[in-house]
């Protein structure tokens, strides 16, 4: 198997919508996820999650706490798919305007329910259903 590369995805929640972006580029073209990317040489994971927020959607995160870590196998046929996958909680203003950008087609902030209805990489799905378990616990 090869060697994974090192990225970081970025987990924005405001009024029970989350933040995602639709993929313009492969690995997972036209699926919606949070923004995210590739690590650059000397990035901190939790750098890497705040500067691909910021790059894909124009929205400058901050308080960056890890979530997850995921590591997403190879698509076949896509060279360098494998990732080890940095997955933050981050916090921005709520004010903040997303708009897509750098790869990003669309973002947009969705309700749980939505995105369970598009298409998004099973992480994704998996990061909301347990986000939506821990604030019903925290409600309960």
């Amino acid at each position: 198997m090869s060697q994974a590369r090192l990225a970081s995805s970025a987990i924005v929640e405001r009024s029970g919508r989350f933040l995602l972006v639709r993929r313009g580029n492969p690995p997972a073209a036209n699926l919606f996820a949070f923004p995210g990317g590739r690590a650059e040489p000397g990035e901190t994971p939790a750098e890497t999650a705040l500067r691909e927020l910021q790059e894909e959607t124009g929205v400058i995160g901050r308080n960056p706490q890890l979530f997850e870590t995921v590591e997403l196998l190879p698509e076949p046929g896509v060279a360098g798919s494998h990732y080890l996958l940095s997955v933050f909680r981050v916090e921005a203003d709520d004010t903040c305007v997303a708009k897509a950008e750098s790869d990003a087609v669309e973002a947009g902030w969705f309700l749980p329910a939505e995105i369970f209805e598009l298409p998004v990489p099973p992480s994704v799905r998996e990061c909301v259903a347990r986000l939506v378990a821990l604030r019903d616990m925290s409600e309960a």
